[in-house]
């Protein structure tokens, strides 16, 4: 019994503890030591496993990245099945190397390998990462997958579960992903909605830019939000996006002023040369908008200058259109562009040409080598006039006129009856303004073309241009602060309507605010009692009386100057040269003047004196002329 229980206690023991031959014979030494091995050996197996997926897994998505053939990426999916993302991976990439070789996508949708992976991407489309999920939404539609088909409605399904759940910057590039499709894309709604809700989480420039630039259009609730935005982060644009911001607004016609306001400030504090790019899109965007800063637009004109040889016609044309729309004139800049034209004559299309011409006639400016410009200008347009849009073609012979270089022809062609035909039937606001222009080319004819014979437009034709009742209604809710400021003033100024004409408009296109006749002591005559030819219905017959003079009260409000300074412009000057060689003195109102005067008595004090200085200059006038006869 000893024995046996020796035995017994002697396995239960360690073996090195027992040194006797037949312990060591019947129990091996390393047996006890070794007993852990089998009970680790079942957790290092899934772990060994496991490891080895994600080897596989690594290797595969190498493959993918690598492949340069829509075969080898086919083939990914015919040894061990993929998992959902791989599939994910592999659609992406397949849809990139086809665009990339302009490969026809046709051909893979019956293929059993691809259907293998759309097969693979529908088991397990929870399980796909963001980045592929949202790439896939790109990838079908290129690959010619249907957008109402059952792989694109999933993904998307996919996709609108995870939108809360979505980074704020991939739901930003989500939105940039889904701009193009517009009101096609029944997720894009959705997308909007989120980035309505967590726009105050933006704070990177460019997520800010991007969606200005590609989705604000969709949804101005969200652009409102995003101005405010990139109002706050202004000061870290840098040039190009801020050129991105001012275009976004441009295009949407946002005229946000606190943002451009901004915006100039910044840009101005930009101590390098700004790119080409900006000089050319900042100064659209602000023409667009009509908005006027002039420490940037002298940078602009300033900087562009030296990048002018470097342009295209369109560009060059495009920053002719921009400067004229702003009234913003820089000499050194427009000498420039009209040495381009003159150097690339042939280069530059005739409607080109032209949009630089009317640029030049709306600023009233005379380049300096005028003679070449002009007759360059006359030859192109010499027998070319009926390839002109009729519209361009009256634009084109009024800047001629505007600049006092228009030639008999042009005004008989225009004032033709054949061309007037051209134009009746039109209502558009530009055929509208086109019979303006065309009255004032008419008066172009008859006040300053001495020997011209016609033909003119027809009496009927001269009134056109009048205000109705309704119209002037209208026009009188309308009315500028110095239109008003003038309707208050001028009765004590001039006398009442028994003795002054107010608000006429003329046979040749141009209104005046006030006219009185005053005889050889100053004294006011009743207006209404004279023939007056520049009216297209006359209420009196008498002839003035000798010595009498017509005064004619014209305001200039801030559009008919130019930015920079307070000259007239183009409209401006031609107005000014036809009033007066129909007979008016011109007494001229400009809103910088007036507007200064609070007071009802300081204005009418004024204008009696604008009024008095009119008629002491003409009589001073005619003393000098009789001194020199």
């Amino acid at each position: 019994m000893a024995a046996h229980l020796l035995r017994r206690c002697r396995r239960l023991l360690p073996g090195p503890g027992l040194s006797t031959g037949r312990a060591q014979g019947s129990v091996p030494s390393t047996g006890p030591v070794e007993q852990p091995i089998p009970s680790t050996g079942p957790a290092a197996g899934p772990r060994a496993r496991a490891e080895q997926e994600d080897s596989e897994q690594q290797r595969l998505r190498e493959r993918i990245r690598a492949a340069g053939s829509p075969q080898e990426l086919l083939q990914l999916g015919q040894g061990a099945a993929l998992s959902s993302n791989l599939a994910a991976l592999a659609i992406g990439r397949l849809a990139r190397v086809t665009r990339l070789q302009r490969l026809d996508c046709a051909g893979l949708h019956g293929d059993p390998r691809f259907q293998q992976l759309l097969q693979a991407l529908d088991v397990q489309l929870s399980q796909v990462w963001n980045a592929p999920l949202l790439q896939l939404l790109r990838s079908l539609p290129a690959l010619g997958l249907a957008r109402g088909g059952r792989p694109l409605r999933s993904v998307e399904q996919e996709v609108l579960w995870r939108l809360r759940r979505l980074p704020l910057r991939q739901l930003v590039q989500l939105a940039e992903q889904l701009a193009p499709q517009g009101p096609d894309s029944a997720l894009l709604p959705e997308v909007l909605r989120k980035l309505e809700l967590r726009w105050t989480e933006l704070d990177a420039p460019r997520a800010v830019v991007t969606l200005m630039a590609r989705v604000g259009h969709l949804s101005p609730a969200l652009m409102e939000r995003l101005e405010d935005k990139a109002l706050e982060l202004a000061e870290q644009f840098d040039p190009d996006e801020l050129r991105r911001v001012a275009l976004a607004l441009a295009l949407q016609q946002r005229r946000c002023v606190p943002l451009l306001r901004a915006l100039s400030y910044h840009l101005l504090q930009k101590p390098a040369e700004l790119p080409l790019p900006v000089l050319t899109d900042l100064l659209f965007a602000f023409s667009k908008l009509s908005f006027q800063q002039p420490q940037v637009l002298h940078r602009l004109s300033l900087e562009l200058q030296p990048h002018l040889g470097s342009l295209s016609p369109a560009q060059v044309l495009r920053c002719a259109r921009s400067f004229a729309s702003l009234r913003w004139l820089s000499r050194p800049l427009a000498e420039a562009i009209a040495q381009y034209c003159l150097d690339n004559t042939q280069n530059l299309s005739l409607p080109q040409l032209c949009g630089v011409l009317v640029s030049f006639a709306r600023l009233n400016f005379q380049p300096g080598c005028s003679e070449e410009f002009f007759s360059m200008i006359q030859e192109r347009l010499q027998g070319q006039e009926q390839q002109l849009d009729v519209h361009l073609l009256t634009d084109v012979v009024w800047s001629l006129c505007v600049l006092q270089r228009s030639r008999v022809s042009h005004l008989c062609q225009l004032l033709s009856p054949e061309f007037q035909e051209r134009l009746r039937g039109d209502s558009s606001p530009r055929a509208q303004s086109s019979w303006l222009k065309l009255l004032h080319i008419n008066a172009t004819a008859r006040l300053e073309v001495p020997g011209y014979e016609g033909p003119f437009l027809p009496p009927e034709a001269l009134g056109g241009h009048g205000h109705s009742d309704r119209d002037r209604d209208r026009d009188r809710d309308k009315a500028t602060p110095l239109q008003r400021g003038l309707r208050e003033a001028l009765p004590g100024a001039l006398g009442g309507p028994d003795l002054v004409r107010y608000n006429v408009s003329t046979v040749y296109g141009w209104d005046i605010d006030a006219e009185a006749v005053l005889d050889s002591d100053n004294k006011p005559l009743p207006v209404r009692d004279f023939a007056a030819p520049h009216l297209s219905h006359s209420e009196g017959t008498k002839a003035l009386p000798p010595g009498a003079r017509r005064v004619a009260v014209l305001r200039w409000e801030l559009p008919h100057f130019s930015s920079p300074g307070r000259e007239l412009l183009g409209r401006g000057s031609l107005a000014r040269r036809h009033l007066r060689a129909a007979g008016f003195l011109l007494a001229e109102v400009p809103h910088h003047e007036f507007l200064e005067l609070k007071l009802e008595r300081q204005r009418v004090a004024y204008l009696r004196d604008k009024v008095a200085k009119v008629l002491a200059s003409d009589t001073a006038g005619d003393t000098a002329t009789d001194t020199a006869t």
